[in-house]
């Protein structure tokens, strides 16, 4: 049983699929949105009361939560519920409700929640409908548009944080689920050499090839659909910026893109799913975590000498 909301909008680009969820199975029934492919999860109070701006550490522990999870609509309904009933079994899938999210739903969203952030000393990221706050910074102008990646959420800043901290004259970055290009455009204009952008999703790399020329960096970016990447890709940073259950479903071959000496990272992990990405990509590499409130990052280098687990 599901009850079916505003299905009737024309040029519906989202499904938003639910499910009302007690505190014990919360984990379970998110972690199945993300193996059926969810592009989001979110999480908030079934008492229509969400929580925001969570503590370091804090959890949400409402009783009964909603958990609702976004997918591209092009993948069609039947699709995606009979991949949810597939990651629910040998469970039945629960009720859920389904809402149609159409494109101007997001565009209002960006416009309105958007606004220019910092990073290190001298590093901005700012929409191009903003003035920039430093002209002397070093500044990634950015239209997200359709695609995810606008550095706000605690996964790409993450990587932004961890980014500005590197020495990447030179380096070949790869954008693994590049979304709006954000992570593979601030690698250039900090320095690096040359960056390949992948995604699912056509319309994330049309976004990435619109920043990327705003920024001015078109010439040392390529994109391509997964699908399409050269099968001898290698990156010194290959960064994978998606769901813990898509990270270990390709754990081989996100190791496999990963120049040698160079260095995973792996962000979109909750603190639940650290035990499954160490269990999966720890064995002969070096890890190392970093969290930022309920989310974690964990960079994986090919290991060479002792050492396993150094969590921050």
């Amino acid at each position: 049983m599901y009850i079916h909301e505003l299905f009737e909008v024309p040029f519906m680009s989202w499904l938003k699929i639910s499910f009302a969820v007690e505190k014990d199975q919360l984990n379970f029934v998110t972690e199945r949105l993300e193996l059926a492919g969810a592009q989001a999860v979110t999480i908030e109070d079934a008492g229509e009361y969400p929580l925001f701006d969570l503590l370091d550490g804090e959890s949400p522990v409402w009783d009964n939560s909603l958990a609702t999870g976004l997918f591209n609509a092009e993948r069609g309904l039947d699709t995606v519920i009979a991949e949810l009933t597939g990651t629910f079994a040998p469970k039945n899938l629960p009720d859920y409700r389904v809402a149609s999210l159409p494109d101007q739903d997001w565009e209002r969203c960006w416009m309105e929640r958007f606004q220019p952030m910092q990073y290190g000393r001298d590093l901005w990221i700012c929409p191009t409908w903003c003035d920039v706050p430093d002209p002397d910074a070093t500044n990634v102008m950015l239209d997200p548009g359709m695609a995810f990646g606008s550095g706000s959420h605690e996964t790409t800043r993450l990587c932004m944080q961890w980014l500005t901290k590197q020495q990447l004259i030179g380096k070949k970055v790869i954008d693994f689920g590049c979304g709006s290009g954000i992570l593979a455009i601030t690698a250039l204009k900090l320095g690096a050499a040359s960056a390949l952008g992948v995604d699912i999703d056509p319309q994330a790399l049309k976004a990435s090839s619109s920043n990327a020329e705003i920024n001015e960096v078109s010439e040392k970016l390529q994109l391509f659909l997964s699908e399409q990447l050269p099968e001898n890709s290698r990156g010194d940073i290959v960064f994978a910026n998606i769901l813990a259950g898509t990270l270990i479903d390709l754990k081989s071959h996100l190791l496999e893109m990963r120049a040698q000496q160079g260095v995973l990272v792996l962000s979109g992990i909750l603190r639940t799913q650290e035990t499954l990405i160490v269990d999966a990509f720890g064995p002969g590499n070096i890890l190392q975590v970093e969290k930022d409130g309920e989310w974690l990052m964990v960079t994986v280098k090919e290991k060479s000498s002792s050492g396993n687990l150094r969590s921050l």
